[in-house]
């Protein structure tokens, strides 16, 4: 290991840590949402409060609690306040069907739960599922006068700025839930140390934020990207984020970027290609990016090309996973190769094998293993998944690369047959079960294609039961149905019909074959 990765103090609080760094900020705006605005002097206060809120709850540290909650100012709030407090925050994906929060509730055994108004009803039908019952506390608007609201753990008195919890750098303090190839979302265990690294190693150095930057990020404070963007890095040099609730469509983005003016606008390749497509892009006149970061999945080479030219502000493109907290390869100012993953960040190495655990010649294909000091210690109660991914001081990605003869990374694909669809993972197996739920269908296979932008979308391949209802109406029909099953985006974004399927002696669906296919 690196001797920088020893500069932590061995008792080391993330939350009491940043607050400590702004003690002379406390009039500038450290986080300004759709609706209000937080200095940072409001921050430490409301930090403060939230971990004497949560502790008269008699919630004790390491326990969890679940934050369901929408990017507004709240969020940072009560994620900083339970790791001041030593209480484990957990924040989950906002977009999830009621099963998965149940899910969630019972295997993070969370004390309480603290949830954004809109994502209310979603909550308490998980809650009515799971047969975990705990106290929810709404961000937002609450209903009535009965409901349990933020404000009333905020009307604690505030913990002093000496009753922090003296927790270890090493010590568990937060989880987020990667999403589950097969089966369940994983518990991904992070300490407070893991969210330092990020901003020492990515943040200050590669994506150059400074004390004077305005920083929006489009992917959410749930993500491990997002969480980085618009908290870690942020919060470590000083700098104001802008949060929006909504959902980053081109036309919201564009309203924050010509409104708010901000400096460092992190996206996924998805939206990029989005705004690049929309019929009303702003002026480069009317924007005021410096830098622009993306991570999710590859950016196609064309489109960070077009983004720079448009905008005159080049797309640091970067790979970073739930497991490594944030972007662990990339590319650099100054040293950008669109269409490439860029070099490793300093600080991180990187390793590709082939299936022997060797490594493997420049320009072939090998598994990416990443060691790093932000890496996470264990999926919580998996302790299978865990011996797999976590490999002594070597994290196994489950993506494969090739690394070219001038040093710049390649992505070639997932590991597991995984694809990633707008930034996040879709496992064709789940997919494939849900078509299979209908009636309708005999047989299906669902594969990653590549678009006209070079981005992955869904095809499905199905064979009906009846061959002659092949048309557009059952197209639709089954495209809804798999979006009542599962998460919208992993819907196929086409449907492909067919009378058989490619397969193996054994009976077993040759993806490979489909892939192929024009």
């Amino acid at each position: 290991m690196h001797a920088q990765h020893h500069a932590l103090p061995e008792r080391f609080n993330f939350a009491q840590h940043i607050l400590a760094l702004n003690k002379n900020r406390i009039n500038k705006l450290a986080y300004r949402d759709d609706q209000r605005e937080l200095t940072y002097g409001e921050l430490d206060l409301r930090v403060r409060q939230f971990a004497a809120g949560l502790l008269q709850q008699g919630v004790q540290p390491e326990q969890r609690i679940l934050l369901v909650m929408l990017d507004t100012i709240d969020m940072p709030v009560a994620f900083l306040g339970a790791l001041y407090a030593g209480v484990v925050p957990v924040p989950v994906n906002t977009l999830l069907p009621a099963d998965n929060y149940a899910y969630m509730l019972a295997h993070s055994e969370a004390k309480l739960a603290i949830v954004s108004d809109a994502l209310l009803p979603v909550m308490q039908q998980a809650m009515a599922q799971s047969h975990r019952k705990v106290p929810m506390f709404i961000s937002g608007k609450a209903d009535s006068a009965a409901d349990l609201h933020v404000d009333t753990l905020l009307a604690a008195a505030p913990l002093s700025e000496q009753d922090f919890a003296p927790t270890h750098a090493d010590q568990f303090a937060f989880w987020l839930y990667s999403s589950g190839s097969t089966g369940q979302p994983k518990g991904t265990v992070h300490t407070h140390a893991n969210l330092y690294w990020t901003a020492e190693l990515y943040g200050k150095p590669v994506a150059d934020i400074r004390e004077d930057d305005v920083v929006f990020s489009a992917a959410k404070l749930f993500f491990a990207y997002g969480l980085g963007n618009a908290l870690t890095f942020p919060l470590s040099v000083g700098a104001t984020t802008i949060l929006m609730a909504e959902r980053p469509t081109p036309a919201a983005v564009f309203e924050r970027l010509t409104k708010q003016r901000p400096t460092i606008f992190c996206g996924v390749p998805t939206l990029y290609v989005g705004m690049l497509a929309a019929e009303k892009i702003p002026a480069r006149a009317e924007t005021n990016m410096r830098i622009c970061l993306s991570a999710g999945e590859t950016l196609p080479r064309e489109i960070g090309e077009k983004f720079q030219a448009h905008f005159g502000c080049d797309v640091l493109d970067g790979l970073g996973s739930t497991e490594m907290l944030h972007i662990f390869l990339s590319n650099h100012l100054g040293d950008i190769r669109y269409g490439s993953t860029g070099k490793a960040v300093k600080g991180y190495q990187v390793e590709l094998r082939d299936e022997s655990g060797q490594p493997v010649p420049t320009g072939e294909v090998g598994d990416l293993f990443i060691q790093g000091p932000s890496a996470a210690l264990l999926y919580w109660t998996n302790r299978e998944k865990t011996m797999s991914t976590f490999q002594g001081a070597w994290v196994k990605s489950g993506d494969k690369y090739r690394m070219d003869a001038e040093g710049y990374y390649h992505y070639a694909g997932r590991s597991d047959d995984m694809l990633k669809v707008s930034g996040q993972y879709v496992s064709p197996i789940e997919v494939e079960a849900a078509l299979m739920g209908h009636d309708a269908v005999l047989e299906c296979a669902v594969v990653g294609k590549p678009d006209e932008q070079g981005l992955t979308k869904t095809i499905a391949y199905v064979v009906l039961r009846d061959k002659g209802k092949a048309d557009a109406d059952t197209e639709s029909d089954l495209k809804a149905y798999v979006k009542t099953r599962l998460t919208p985006h992993k819907y196929p974004r086409e449907i492909i019909f067919t009378t058989d399927l490619p397969k193996t002696a054994t009976g077993k669906i040759q993806r490979f074959k489909l892939r192929e296919r024009d």
